[in-house]
Protein backbone atom coordinates (compact mmCIF):
# COMPACT_ATOMS: atom_id res chain seq x y z
CA UNK A 1 0.00 0.00 0.00
CA UNK A 2 1.38 3.33 -0.99
CA UNK A 3 2.11 5.63 2.01
CA UNK A 4 -0.07 8.53 3.04
CA UNK A 5 1.94 11.47 3.90
CA UNK A 6 0.85 14.67 5.54
CA UNK A 7 -2.44 12.96 5.04
CA UNK A 8 -2.74 13.19 1.68
CA UNK A 9 -4.40 10.30 -0.47
CA UNK A 10 -1.88 8.01 -2.54
CA UNK A 11 -2.03 9.40 -6.41
CA UNK A 12 -3.29 6.11 -7.86
CA UNK A 13 -6.39 6.05 -5.73
CA UNK A 14 -7.64 9.17 -8.44
CA UNK A 15 -10.35 10.20 -5.83
CA UNK A 16 -13.49 11.78 -7.29
CA UNK A 17 -14.79 14.53 -5.68
CA UNK A 18 -17.22 12.64 -3.55
CA UNK A 19 -13.87 10.38 -2.19
CA UNK A 20 -12.04 14.20 -1.57
CA UNK A 21 -14.65 15.16 0.72
CA UNK A 22 -14.80 11.77 2.58
CA UNK A 23 -11.23 12.09 3.00
CA UNK A 24 -10.70 15.77 4.33
CA UNK A 25 -14.18 15.29 6.23
CA UNK A 26 -12.30 11.91 7.98
CA UNK A 27 -9.00 13.64 9.06
CA UNK A 28 -11.46 16.97 10.51
CA UNK A 29 -13.84 14.02 12.47
CA UNK A 30 -16.98 15.92 10.45
CA UNK A 31 -19.62 14.71 8.74
CA UNK A 32 -19.01 14.11 5.18
CA UNK A 33 -22.74 14.79 3.59
CA UNK A 34 -23.68 13.91 0.15
CA UNK A 35 -27.34 14.67 0.56
CA UNK A 36 -29.15 16.80 -2.14
CA UNK A 37 -31.68 17.93 0.54
CA UNK A 38 -34.83 15.96 -1.49
CA UNK A 39 -36.50 13.67 1.28
CA UNK A 40 -37.91 11.54 -1.21
CA UNK A 41 -34.63 11.45 -3.56
CA UNK A 42 -32.33 10.86 -0.47
CA UNK A 43 -34.38 8.00 1.00
CA UNK A 44 -31.82 5.18 0.76
CA UNK A 45 -34.93 2.71 0.43
CA UNK A 46 -36.43 4.48 -2.06
CA UNK A 47 -36.51 4.16 -6.09
CA UNK A 48 -34.47 6.91 -6.86
CA UNK A 49 -31.23 6.82 -8.57
CA UNK A 50 -28.14 8.05 -7.41
CA UNK A 51 -25.67 9.42 -9.63
CA UNK A 52 -21.95 9.58 -9.30
CA UNK A 53 -21.45 12.67 -7.07
CA UNK A 54 -22.69 10.58 -4.49
CA UNK A 55 -20.75 7.07 -5.10
CA UNK A 56 -17.68 6.35 -2.79
CA UNK A 57 -15.65 3.10 -3.13
CA UNK A 58 -15.25 0.70 -1.19
CA UNK A 59 -11.45 0.27 -1.18
CA UNK A 60 -11.30 4.08 -0.23
CA UNK A 61 -13.33 3.41 2.83
CA UNK A 62 -11.71 0.18 3.82
CA UNK A 63 -8.47 2.55 3.18
CA UNK A 64 -9.51 5.08 5.79
CA UNK A 65 -10.69 2.35 8.47
CA UNK A 66 -7.86 0.13 8.33
CA UNK A 67 -4.95 2.73 7.78
CA UNK A 68 -6.22 5.95 7.22
CA UNK A 69 -4.12 9.57 7.20
CA UNK A 70 -3.25 11.62 10.31
CA UNK A 71 -5.98 13.79 11.70
CA UNK A 72 -6.08 17.26 11.26
CA UNK A 73 -4.20 19.22 14.70
CA UNK A 74 -6.48 19.39 17.11
CA UNK A 75 -9.04 16.82 16.09
CA UNK A 76 -9.99 13.47 16.16
CA UNK A 77 -10.45 11.24 12.73
CA UNK A 78 -13.73 9.45 12.54
CA UNK A 79 -15.79 8.40 9.31
CA UNK A 80 -19.04 10.35 9.76
CA UNK A 81 -20.21 9.75 6.11
CA UNK A 82 -24.08 10.57 4.71
CA UNK A 83 -25.84 9.88 2.21
CA UNK A 84 -23.00 8.01 0.45
CA UNK A 85 -23.61 4.86 -2.47
CA UNK A 86 -20.87 2.56 -1.08
CA UNK A 87 -19.97 0.92 -4.87
CA UNK A 88 -18.44 -2.88 -4.72
CA UNK A 89 -18.03 -5.17 -1.43
CA UNK A 90 -16.43 -3.33 1.57
CA UNK A 91 -14.26 -5.99 3.35
CA UNK A 92 -12.25 -5.16 6.37
CA UNK A 93 -12.66 -8.86 7.68
CA UNK A 94 -9.95 -9.64 10.19
CA UNK A 95 -9.07 -5.64 10.73
CA UNK A 96 -8.30 -3.45 13.64
CA UNK A 97 -10.80 -0.32 13.05
CA UNK A 98 -10.03 2.49 15.78
CA UNK A 99 -11.75 5.25 14.62
CA UNK A 100 -15.38 6.45 15.22
CA UNK A 101 -18.08 5.06 12.39
CA UNK A 102 -20.90 6.86 11.70
CA UNK A 103 -22.91 5.85 8.75
CA UNK A 104 -26.21 7.90 7.66
CA UNK A 105 -28.93 7.44 4.97
CA UNK A 106 -26.11 5.44 2.59
CA UNK A 107 -26.53 2.48 -0.02
CA UNK A 108 -24.07 -0.66 -0.25
CA UNK A 109 -24.33 -1.70 -3.80
CA UNK A 110 -22.99 -5.30 -2.17
CA UNK A 111 -22.77 -7.13 1.31
CA UNK A 112 -20.65 -5.80 4.37
CA UNK A 113 -18.06 -7.84 5.88
CA UNK A 114 -16.39 -7.78 8.70
CA UNK A 115 -16.07 -11.53 10.25
CA UNK A 116 -13.41 -11.06 13.09
CA UNK A 117 -12.91 -7.47 12.70
CA UNK A 118 -12.34 -5.19 16.03
CA UNK A 119 -14.48 -1.83 16.32
CA UNK A 120 -14.77 1.06 18.88
CA UNK A 121 -18.26 1.91 17.54
CA UNK A 122 -19.74 1.11 14.60
CA UNK A 123 -22.88 2.92 13.59
CA UNK A 124 -24.89 1.83 10.12
CA UNK A 125 -27.94 4.50 10.27
CA UNK A 126 -31.07 4.01 8.04
CA UNK A 127 -28.47 2.24 5.87
CA UNK A 128 -29.96 0.00 2.56
CA UNK A 129 -27.61 -3.48 2.56
CA UNK A 130 -27.73 -6.19 1.02
CA UNK A 131 -25.94 -8.61 3.57
CA UNK A 132 -24.32 -7.96 6.79
CA UNK A 133 -21.83 -10.46 7.48
CA UNK A 134 -19.75 -10.32 11.13
CA UNK A 135 -19.48 -13.02 12.57
CA UNK A 136 -16.68 -12.74 15.59
CA UNK A 137 -16.94 -8.89 15.14
CA UNK A 138 -16.24 -7.27 18.40
CA UNK A 139 -16.49 -3.90 19.52
CA UNK A 140 -15.34 -1.64 22.13
CA UNK A 141 -18.56 0.18 22.49
CA UNK A 142 -21.55 0.01 20.72
CA UNK A 143 -23.24 -1.67 17.50
CA UNK A 144 -25.98 0.02 15.76
CA UNK A 145 -27.85 -0.50 12.85
CA UNK A 146 -31.61 1.03 13.27
CA UNK A 147 -33.67 1.53 10.41
CA UNK A 148 -31.44 -0.18 8.06
CA UNK A 149 -33.31 -2.60 5.44
CA UNK A 150 -30.79 -5.67 4.82
CA UNK A 151 -31.69 -7.90 2.09
CA UNK A 152 -30.14 -11.05 2.67
CA UNK A 153 -29.85 -11.91 6.28
CA UNK A 154 -27.15 -10.35 9.06
CA UNK A 155 -24.89 -12.88 11.00
CA UNK A 156 -23.45 -11.95 14.29
CA UNK A 157 -22.33 -15.60 15.23
CA UNK A 158 -20.05 -15.45 18.39
CA UNK A 159 -19.89 -11.83 17.66
CA UNK A 160 -19.16 -9.60 21.09
CA UNK A 161 -20.66 -6.35 21.54
CA UNK A 162 -18.72 -3.88 24.11
CA UNK A 163 -22.01 -1.93 25.05
CA UNK A 164 -25.35 -1.77 23.49
CA UNK A 165 -26.36 -3.65 19.96
CA UNK A 166 -29.25 -1.98 18.63
CA UNK A 167 -31.84 -2.79 15.64
CA UNK A 168 -34.91 -0.72 15.96
CA UNK A 169 -37.09 -0.56 13.36
CA UNK A 170 -34.40 -2.41 11.45
CA UNK A 171 -36.23 -4.63 8.15
CA UNK A 172 -33.95 -7.95 7.89
CA UNK A 173 -35.29 -10.31 5.38
CA UNK A 174 -33.79 -14.37 5.15
CA UNK A 175 -30.59 -15.93 3.88
CA UNK A 176 -30.14 -18.94 1.91
CA UNK A 177 -30.33 -20.80 4.99
CA UNK A 178 -33.75 -18.91 5.51
CA UNK A 179 -32.43 -17.47 8.48
CA UNK A 180 -32.81 -13.15 9.03
CA UNK A 181 -30.25 -12.75 11.61
CA UNK A 182 -27.74 -15.44 13.03
CA UNK A 183 -26.22 -14.79 16.17
CA UNK A 184 -25.69 -17.64 18.22
CA UNK A 185 -23.36 -17.06 20.55
CA UNK A 186 -23.39 -13.59 20.60
CA UNK A 187 -22.23 -11.51 23.45
CA UNK A 188 -23.72 -8.12 24.36
CA UNK A 189 -22.43 -6.34 27.51
CA UNK A 190 -26.02 -4.30 28.08
CA UNK A 191 -28.75 -3.89 26.18
CA UNK A 192 -29.93 -5.45 23.10
CA UNK A 193 -32.88 -3.26 21.78
CA UNK A 194 -34.31 -4.87 18.54
CA UNK A 195 -38.12 -3.13 18.94
CA UNK A 196 -40.41 -2.37 16.00
CA UNK A 197 -37.99 -4.81 14.47
CA UNK A 198 -39.48 -6.72 11.17
CA UNK A 199 -37.77 -10.23 10.53
CA UNK A 200 -39.09 -12.04 7.34
CA UNK A 201 -37.47 -15.41 8.35
CA UNK A 202 -35.81 -17.35 11.32
CA UNK A 203 -34.03 -14.89 13.89
CA UNK A 204 -31.72 -17.36 15.85
CA UNK A 205 -30.17 -16.23 19.29
CA UNK A 206 -29.07 -19.66 20.46
CA UNK A 207 -26.85 -19.58 23.48
CA UNK A 208 -26.60 -15.66 23.14
CA UNK A 209 -26.32 -13.57 26.24
CA UNK A 210 -27.00 -10.22 27.12
CA UNK A 211 -25.47 -8.32 30.12
CA UNK A 212 -28.81 -6.47 31.17
CA UNK A 213 -32.54 -6.56 29.14
CA UNK A 214 -33.57 -8.07 25.67
CA UNK A 215 -36.43 -5.92 23.97
CA UNK A 216 -38.50 -6.84 21.56
CA UNK A 217 -41.12 -4.15 21.92
CA UNK A 218 -43.74 -3.94 18.89
CA UNK A 219 -41.52 -5.94 16.79
CA UNK A 220 -42.86 -8.46 13.98
CA UNK A 221 -41.06 -11.65 13.52
CA UNK A 222 -42.52 -14.02 10.40
CA UNK A 223 -41.74 -17.39 9.23
CA UNK A 224 -44.88 -18.71 8.61
CA UNK A 225 -43.35 -21.96 6.39
CA UNK A 226 -40.77 -22.56 8.90
CA UNK A 227 -40.86 -24.33 12.07
CA UNK A 228 -39.57 -21.04 13.93
CA UNK A 229 -39.70 -17.61 14.04
CA UNK A 230 -37.76 -17.14 16.96
CA UNK A 231 -34.93 -19.87 18.01
CA UNK A 232 -33.42 -19.16 21.14
CA UNK A 233 -33.01 -21.95 23.85
CA UNK A 234 -30.47 -21.80 26.21
CA UNK A 235 -30.75 -17.63 25.72
CA UNK A 236 -29.52 -15.53 29.38
CA UNK A 237 -30.40 -12.70 29.66
CA UNK A 238 -29.61 -10.52 33.28
CA UNK A 239 -32.80 -8.83 33.62
CA UNK A 240 -35.97 -8.70 31.32
CA UNK A 241 -36.67 -10.08 27.95
CA UNK A 242 -39.86 -7.87 26.31
CA UNK A 243 -42.10 -9.55 24.09
CA UNK A 244 -44.58 -6.54 24.48
CA UNK A 245 -45.95 -3.44 22.95
CA UNK A 246 -44.28 -0.84 21.86
CA UNK A 247 -45.68 2.59 22.10
CA UNK A 248 -44.67 5.38 19.24
CA UNK A 249 -43.42 8.61 20.33
CA UNK A 250 -45.33 9.86 23.77
CA UNK A 251 -47.56 6.26 24.09
CA UNK A 252 -47.38 4.89 27.40
CA UNK A 253 -45.78 1.61 26.24
CA UNK A 254 -43.25 4.04 25.13
CA UNK A 255 -39.85 2.26 26.24
CA UNK A 256 -38.53 5.82 26.59
CA UNK A 257 -35.67 5.72 23.69
CA UNK A 258 -35.43 8.47 21.29
CA UNK A 259 -34.63 9.11 17.68
CA UNK A 260 -32.59 8.52 15.73
CA UNK A 261 -32.01 5.09 17.33
CA UNK A 262 -35.21 5.33 19.55
CA UNK A 263 -38.93 4.20 18.06
CA UNK A 264 -40.60 6.68 15.92
CA UNK A 265 -44.21 7.02 14.87
CA UNK A 266 -44.60 6.48 10.82
CA UNK A 267 -45.32 9.17 9.17
CA UNK A 268 -49.15 9.62 7.56
CA UNK A 269 -49.12 9.46 3.67
CA UNK A 270 -46.70 12.11 1.91
CA UNK A 271 -46.58 14.01 5.16
CA UNK A 272 -43.68 14.34 8.28
CA UNK A 273 -43.79 12.30 11.24
CA UNK A 274 -45.91 13.05 14.37
CA UNK A 275 -46.33 12.36 17.87
CA UNK A 276 -49.67 10.90 18.78
CA UNK A 277 -52.25 12.74 20.09
CA UNK A 278 -52.57 11.53 23.70
CA UNK A 279 -50.37 9.37 23.19
CA UNK A 280 -52.38 6.17 23.14
CA UNK A 281 -50.61 4.45 19.97
CA UNK A 282 -48.68 1.44 20.28
CA UNK A 283 -48.11 -1.47 17.86
CA UNK A 284 -48.31 -5.36 19.87
CA UNK A 285 -45.05 -7.91 19.99
CA UNK A 286 -46.48 -10.30 17.01
CA UNK A 287 -45.07 -13.89 15.90
CA UNK A 288 -45.82 -16.15 12.97
CA UNK A 289 -44.05 -18.86 13.10
CA UNK A 290 -42.88 -20.87 16.73
CA UNK A 291 -40.69 -19.22 19.19
CA UNK A 292 -38.06 -21.59 21.11
CA UNK A 293 -36.98 -20.48 24.58
CA UNK A 294 -35.76 -23.89 26.04
CA UNK A 295 -33.60 -23.95 29.09
CA UNK A 296 -33.61 -19.94 28.78
CA UNK A 297 -32.26 -17.59 31.89
CA UNK A 298 -33.62 -14.61 32.91
CA UNK A 299 -32.67 -12.57 36.31
CA UNK A 300 -36.05 -10.41 36.58
CA UNK A 301 -38.50 -11.78 34.11
CA UNK A 302 -40.02 -12.76 30.65
CA UNK A 303 -43.13 -10.14 29.23
CA UNK A 304 -45.39 -11.34 27.30
CA UNK A 305 -47.96 -8.30 27.84
CA UNK A 306 -50.03 -7.92 24.31
CA UNK A 307 -48.24 -10.40 22.56
CA UNK A 308 -49.71 -11.83 19.64
CA UNK A 309 -48.89 -15.32 18.37
CA UNK A 310 -50.07 -16.79 14.89
CA UNK A 311 -48.96 -20.37 14.73
CA UNK A 312 -49.63 -23.37 12.69
CA UNK A 313 -51.18 -26.60 14.83
CA UNK A 314 -47.66 -28.55 14.87
CA UNK A 315 -46.02 -24.80 16.08
CA UNK A 316 -45.02 -24.15 19.73
CA UNK A 317 -44.48 -21.34 21.90
CA UNK A 318 -42.02 -23.49 23.76
CA UNK A 319 -40.52 -22.63 27.27
CA UNK A 320 -39.07 -25.91 28.13
CA UNK A 321 -37.35 -25.68 31.58
CA UNK A 322 -36.93 -22.04 31.76
CA UNK A 323 -36.01 -20.07 34.85
CA UNK A 324 -37.44 -16.76 35.71
CA UNK A 325 -38.63 -14.55 38.47
CA UNK A 326 -41.61 -13.96 36.85
CA UNK A 327 -43.05 -14.84 34.15
CA UNK A 328 -45.91 -12.29 32.63
CA UNK A 329 -48.10 -14.45 29.89
CA UNK A 330 -50.49 -11.68 29.23
CA UNK A 331 -50.87 -12.06 25.70
CA UNK A 332 -53.69 -12.79 23.15
CA UNK A 333 -54.75 -16.39 23.44
CA UNK A 334 -53.06 -18.11 20.42
CA UNK A 335 -55.80 -19.83 18.25
CA UNK A 336 -53.50 -23.06 16.74
CA UNK A 337 -50.21 -24.94 17.87
CA UNK A 338 -49.39 -25.47 21.61
CA UNK A 339 -47.91 -23.51 24.44
CA UNK A 340 -45.46 -25.65 26.45
CA UNK A 341 -43.74 -25.07 29.81
CA UNK A 342 -42.43 -28.32 31.06
CA UNK A 343 -40.11 -28.36 33.64
CA UNK A 344 -40.01 -24.46 33.83
CA UNK A 345 -39.73 -22.91 36.93
CA UNK A 346 -40.98 -19.19 37.93
CA UNK A 347 -41.59 -17.74 41.48
CA UNK A 348 -44.52 -15.77 40.18
CA UNK A 349 -47.07 -16.27 37.14
CA UNK A 350 -48.82 -13.27 35.94
CA UNK A 351 -51.72 -14.33 33.82
CA UNK A 352 -54.42 -13.82 32.60
CA UNK A 353 -57.58 -16.22 31.95
CA UNK A 354 -58.21 -15.14 28.27
CA UNK A 355 -54.16 -15.60 27.08
CA UNK A 356 -54.01 -19.77 28.13
CA UNK A 357 -54.77 -21.69 24.81
CA UNK A 358 -57.73 -24.87 25.16
CA UNK A 359 -57.62 -28.39 25.75
CA UNK A 360 -54.90 -29.89 24.70
CA UNK A 361 -52.55 -27.59 23.28
CA UNK A 362 -51.15 -26.11 27.19
CA UNK A 363 -48.57 -28.67 28.31
CA UNK A 364 -47.59 -27.91 32.05
CA UNK A 365 -45.64 -31.40 32.94
CA UNK A 366 -42.86 -30.66 35.83
CA UNK A 367 -44.52 -26.49 35.39
CA UNK A 368 -43.60 -25.02 38.97
CA UNK A 369 -44.23 -22.04 40.26
CA UNK A 370 -44.89 -20.76 43.41
CA UNK A 371 -47.12 -17.67 43.80
CA UNK A 372 -50.39 -17.03 40.92
CA UNK A 373 -50.92 -13.32 40.26
CA UNK A 374 -54.12 -13.15 37.85
CA UNK A 375 -54.28 -10.15 36.05
CA UNK A 376 -58.39 -9.77 35.95
CA UNK A 377 -60.84 -11.84 37.00
CA UNK A 378 -59.08 -15.54 37.30
CA UNK A 379 -61.85 -17.81 39.49
CA UNK A 380 -61.46 -20.92 40.63
CA UNK A 381 -63.43 -22.68 38.26
CA UNK A 382 -61.37 -21.18 35.18
CA UNK A 383 -58.19 -21.98 37.28
CA UNK A 384 -59.51 -25.38 37.09
CA UNK A 385 -60.34 -25.39 33.23
CA UNK A 386 -56.44 -24.28 32.61
CA UNK A 387 -55.00 -27.36 34.64
CA UNK A 388 -57.63 -29.67 32.04
CA UNK A 389 -55.98 -28.10 29.41
CA UNK A 390 -52.34 -28.68 30.41
CA UNK A 391 -53.55 -32.39 30.98
CA UNK A 392 -54.99 -33.97 28.30
CA UNK A 393 -54.07 -37.63 30.08
CA UNK A 394 -54.77 -37.15 33.75
CA UNK A 395 -51.24 -35.91 35.63
CA UNK A 396 -51.34 -35.39 39.40
CA UNK A 397 -48.76 -32.96 39.44
CA UNK A 398 -50.26 -29.72 37.96
CA UNK A 399 -53.19 -30.12 40.30
CA UNK A 400 -50.96 -30.16 42.97
CA UNK A 401 -48.70 -27.75 42.64
CA UNK A 402 -51.86 -25.50 41.79
CA UNK A 403 -53.26 -26.83 45.07
CA UNK A 404 -49.44 -26.47 46.85
CA UNK A 405 -49.45 -22.54 45.32
CA UNK A 406 -52.73 -21.91 46.57
CA UNK A 407 -52.42 -22.97 50.39
CA UNK A 408 -49.38 -20.69 50.00
CA UNK A 409 -51.46 -17.82 49.27
CA UNK A 410 -53.95 -18.66 52.52
CA UNK A 411 -56.42 -20.39 49.99
CA UNK A 412 -56.89 -23.62 51.43
CA UNK A 413 -60.49 -24.16 51.20
CA UNK A 414 -59.80 -23.47 47.26
CA UNK A 415 -56.50 -26.21 47.78
CA UNK A 416 -59.01 -28.66 48.58
CA UNK A 417 -61.42 -27.82 46.14
CA UNK A 418 -58.66 -28.71 43.23
CA UNK A 419 -57.19 -31.75 44.86
CA UNK A 420 -61.00 -32.84 45.15
CA UNK A 421 -61.17 -32.41 41.53
CA UNK A 422 -57.89 -34.29 40.76
CA UNK A 423 -59.47 -37.37 41.77
CA UNK A 424 -62.31 -36.70 39.85
CA UNK A 425 -60.23 -36.63 37.03
CA UNK A 426 -58.13 -39.10 38.31
CA UNK A 427 -61.46 -41.37 38.59
CA UNK A 428 -61.77 -41.03 34.66
CA UNK A 429 -59.02 -43.38 34.66
CA UNK A 430 -60.06 -46.15 36.61
CA UNK A 431 -61.42 -49.50 36.00
CA UNK A 432 -65.55 -50.11 36.67
CA UNK A 433 -65.35 -51.06 39.27
CA UNK A 434 -62.80 -48.63 41.38
CA UNK A 435 -64.43 -46.43 39.51
CA UNK A 436 -67.78 -46.97 41.26
CA UNK A 437 -66.04 -46.99 44.58
CA UNK A 438 -64.67 -43.16 43.45
CA UNK A 439 -68.33 -41.96 42.60
CA UNK A 440 -69.74 -43.69 46.08
CA UNK A 441 -66.76 -41.77 47.92
CA UNK A 442 -67.26 -38.86 46.06
CA UNK A 443 -70.93 -38.51 46.43
CA UNK A 444 -70.75 -39.50 50.81
CA UNK A 445 -67.78 -37.73 51.67
CA UNK A 446 -66.41 -35.76 48.75
CA UNK A 447 -62.96 -37.90 48.95
CA UNK A 448 -62.55 -37.21 52.16
CA UNK A 449 -61.87 -33.86 51.48
CA UNK A 450 -65.12 -31.99 52.83
CA UNK A 451 -64.98 -33.90 56.19
CA UNK A 452 -68.18 -32.01 57.39
CA UNK A 453 -70.08 -34.19 54.72
CA UNK A 454 -69.07 -37.12 56.95
CA UNK A 455 -70.48 -35.62 59.91
CA UNK A 456 -73.76 -34.34 58.53
CA UNK A 457 -74.45 -38.65 56.81
CA UNK A 458 -73.31 -39.43 60.60
CA UNK A 459 -76.32 -37.68 61.99
CA UNK A 460 -78.98 -38.53 59.19
CA UNK A 461 -77.50 -42.43 60.26
CA UNK A 462 -78.05 -41.73 64.16
CA UNK A 463 -81.93 -40.41 63.22
CA UNK A 464 -82.61 -43.16 61.10
CA UNK A 465 -81.32 -45.77 63.19
CA UNK A 466 -82.89 -44.63 66.62
CA UNK A 467 -86.19 -44.66 64.88
CA UNK A 468 -85.88 -47.89 63.64
CA UNK A 469 -84.87 -49.31 66.65
CA UNK A 470 -87.73 -47.44 68.68
CA UNK A 471 -89.77 -49.53 65.93
CA UNK A 472 -88.05 -52.84 66.30
CA UNK A 473 -86.09 -53.24 69.84
CA UNK A 474 -83.62 -56.34 69.87
CA UNK A 475 -83.73 -58.47 72.93
CA UNK A 476 -81.40 -58.38 75.72
CA UNK A 477 -78.45 -60.65 75.31
CA UNK A 478 -78.80 -61.55 79.06
CA UNK A 479 -81.93 -59.79 80.32
CA UNK A 480 -80.42 -59.62 83.85
CA UNK A 481 -77.90 -57.76 83.07
CA UNK A 482 -78.76 -55.88 80.33
CA UNK A 483 -79.12 -51.68 80.89
CA UNK A 484 -82.50 -50.03 79.86
CA UNK A 485 -82.83 -50.20 76.63
CA UNK A 486 -81.95 -46.41 74.94
CA UNK A 487 -82.40 -46.47 70.93
CA UNK A 488 -80.64 -43.39 70.38
CA UNK A 489 -77.78 -44.79 72.59
CA UNK A 490 -77.72 -48.17 70.31
CA UNK A 491 -78.40 -46.70 67.19
CA UNK A 492 -74.93 -43.89 68.29
CA UNK A 493 -72.85 -46.81 69.40
CA UNK A 494 -73.34 -49.37 66.42
CA UNK A 495 -72.46 -46.31 64.39
CA UNK A 496 -69.45 -44.88 66.87
CA UNK A 497 -66.45 -47.69 66.02
CA UNK A 498 -64.07 -46.68 68.91
CA UNK A 499 -66.11 -45.07 71.83
CA UNK A 500 -68.16 -47.57 73.76
CA UNK A 501 -71.26 -46.91 75.05
CA UNK A 502 -72.06 -50.08 76.60
CA UNK A 503 -75.16 -50.28 74.56
CA UNK A 504 -74.34 -52.41 71.47
CA UNK A 505 -73.05 -55.51 73.34
CA UNK A 506 -75.94 -55.72 75.26
CA UNK A 507 -78.48 -55.79 72.89
CA UNK A 508 -79.08 -59.08 70.11
CA UNK A 509 -81.08 -58.12 67.26
CA UNK A 510 -82.24 -60.70 64.78
CA UNK A 511 -83.69 -60.88 61.67
CA UNK A 512 -83.80 -57.61 59.79
CA UNK A 513 -82.65 -55.91 62.68
CA UNK A 514 -79.11 -57.87 62.42
CA UNK A 515 -78.26 -56.63 59.08
CA UNK A 516 -79.42 -52.76 59.50
CA UNK A 517 -77.30 -53.42 62.76
CA UNK A 518 -73.89 -54.45 60.10
CA UNK A 519 -74.92 -51.95 57.81
CA UNK A 520 -74.92 -49.25 61.04
CA UNK A 521 -71.02 -50.27 61.82
CA UNK A 522 -69.65 -50.69 58.28
CA UNK A 523 -71.04 -47.00 57.70
CA UNK A 524 -69.48 -46.00 61.01
CA UNK A 525 -65.85 -46.96 60.16
CA UNK A 526 -66.23 -45.67 56.71
CA UNK A 527 -67.07 -41.86 57.91
CA UNK A 528 -64.62 -42.27 61.01
CA UNK A 529 -62.03 -43.25 58.77
CA UNK A 530 -62.63 -40.90 56.62
CA UNK A 531 -63.46 -37.48 58.97
CA UNK A 532 -59.91 -39.24 60.22
CA UNK A 533 -58.09 -38.72 56.79
CA UNK A 534 -59.56 -35.34 56.61
CA UNK A 535 -57.95 -34.26 59.80
CA UNK A 536 -54.58 -35.76 59.18
CA UNK A 537 -54.81 -33.70 55.84
CA UNK A 538 -55.26 -30.41 57.19
CA UNK A 539 -52.77 -31.05 60.20
CA UNK A 540 -50.57 -32.40 57.25
CA UNK A 541 -50.82 -28.90 55.60
CA UNK A 542 -50.60 -26.71 58.81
Amino acid sequence: MTELRDGDAPADLRLTSAEWSMWQAFRNGSTCDLQNGDPEQDDPHGQHLWGPERRVRARVVALLLLGGPPAQPGRVAALKLTGAYITDTLDVAGGTIKPFVELRDCRFEAEVVLPESRFTTLRMVNCAIPRLEAARLQTEGDLHLPRCVVLSGIRLTDAHIGTDLMLNQTVVHKDRQGRSISADGLTVTQDLQAEMLQSYGELSLRGATVGVSLSLRGSRLSNPFGRRALNAPQLTVERTFYLTAAGLANSPFSSGATPPYGIIPPAPPGGIPHTPVGGSRMQRFECEGGIRLDDGRFGDAVDFEHARFTMESDQELSLRRIQTPELRFLGERPQRGRVVLAGARVVNLVDRAASWPGLGRLRMAGFAYETLIPRGPFPLAQRLEWVAAATAEYAPEPYEMLATSLRRSGEDSDAREVLLAKQRRRRETLPLAAKAWGFLQDWTVAYGYRPGRAAVWMAVLWAIGAVYFSASPPAPLKPDEAPPWNPFLYALDLLLPVIDLHQGAAWEPAGAAQWVAAVFILAGWVLATTVAAGASRLLRRQ
